[in-house]
């Protein structure tokens, strides 16, 4: 199958180029497991130069965050990142497992509905019935398989998860083996096996974890944007990205609709508006960085398939509409006062989008 024809490529595939330029280039000591080194994956993180091949930012923020990050996954201690939503921790999650590895697919994708058995193994229950327990009838987790080939696996959102699936995790991080008693063995993890977990702080109240389980993670808080302009950056970049892989045909939001979108995302975000002059009553939904991308690149799709291909004051209403205004009775009322009280008296440069999300909100 053609890799063209992927809608969400992984990021060794995105990234390919990039990657088999930093292993050809390389000059420094590799881990066992690895494909590149720590400084190579470094550069492929925050970006740089390999030879002569540009090596983009996969994540724009404090450089030690990173590398701390990768120098846990040298030891043989779990890597926790943890956040607000949309800071980046799945993607960082991602690209470190793409560079270190060249492969991210690895993944326990923690949910209410998440078993033990997606963490360890589990069987097919038609070959088991028909000939018993052996090899062929197991079901191997993504996190059996990364102990067996000593590479990393992820574990997204795991304080989704319950609290005694989340526990399976304790034995393997201590022991890092998995046992199978009805095989009667028991798998020793390969050098080079780790496991980079991600939690979302608004989840803290749903499945809290064990002190048992924090202690085998080396923690990580990934902050959100301190500056609008690294905001705005962060954005631009991953609407371009998402633009190249998906048939939009539309024209980037130039700066100032990026502009806008920051603006008012931050200031209902934090409850004051830029200038700190006037409170906002902030609304239910988080409004972050990972929700403006998605707006804009929603903005674009309205753009290109029923506009003109370039994003309209009535295109970036319908999305910001569908962003904020996610609870109907709370969220409405202060998206409402948000339009009268800060954007109508924003002065002719606002006007055009404040009729937009009036006509909307009316």
């Amino acid at each position: 199958m053609s890799s063209e024809n992927i809608l969400r490529k992984s990021a060794e595939l995105l990234f390919q180029e990039e990657i088999d330029t930093l292993i050809k280039n390389e000059k420094d000591p590799i881990p066992a497991g690895w494909k590149m080194s720590p400084k190579s994956v470094l550069t492929y993180i925050i970006g740089g130069k390999s030879g002569k091949t540009e090596i983009t930012p996969k994540y724009i923020g404090n450089k030690r965050i990173v590398e701390v990050a990768i120098a846990t996954l040298l030891t043989d201690r779990a890597l926790l990142l943890i956040g607000e939503p949309g800071t980046a921790k799945s993607w960082l999650s991602e690209h470190l497992s793409a560079a270190i590895n060249g492969d991210s697919t690895k993944v326990v994708q923690g949910t209410a509905g998440t078993s033990e058995e997606q963490i360890r193994y589990s069987w097919n229950y038609a070959m088991l019935i028909a000939q018993g327990p052996s090899a062929d009838a197991m079901v191997k987790s993504p996190i059996y398989r990364a102990m067996e080939s000593g590479t990393i696996a992820r574990f997204e959102e795991i304080s989704r998860c319950a609290s005694e699936v989340q526990d399976a995790l304790i034995s393997i991080l201590s022991e890092k083996r998995i046992a199978v008693p009805e095989l009667n063995i028991e798998v020793p993890a390969q050098r080079g096996f780790n496991i980079i977990a991600t939690a979302n702080t608004r989840d803290k109240g749903v499945n809290a974890m064990s002190a048992a389980l924090k202690r085998r993670f080396n923690i990580i808080v990934l902050p959100t944007p301190n500056d609008k302009s690294t905001e705005m950056e962060i954005i631009k970049k991953r609407v371009t990205q998402l633009s190249a892989l998906n048939t939009v045909n539309a024209s980037i939001p130039n700066a100032d609709i990026i502009e806008k979108v920051a603006t008012i995302f931050r200031e209902i975000r934090n409850g004051v508006t830029e200038d700190g002059t006037m409170k906002i009553k902030q609304t239910s939904g988080v409004l972050s960085t990972a929700e403006a991308i998605s707006l804009l690149s929603n903005s674009m799709a309205l753009a290109g398939s029923f506009g003109n291909g370039e994003i309209s004051a009535d295109d970036l209403a319908a999305s910001l509409q569908g962003a904020i205004v996610k609870d109907e009775e709370k969220d409405a009322v202060s998206w409402t006062e948000y339009l009268e009280n800060v954007m109508k008296k924003r002065g002719s440069e606002w006007m055009p989008l404040y009729k937009a999300c009036k006509a909307l909100n009316d």
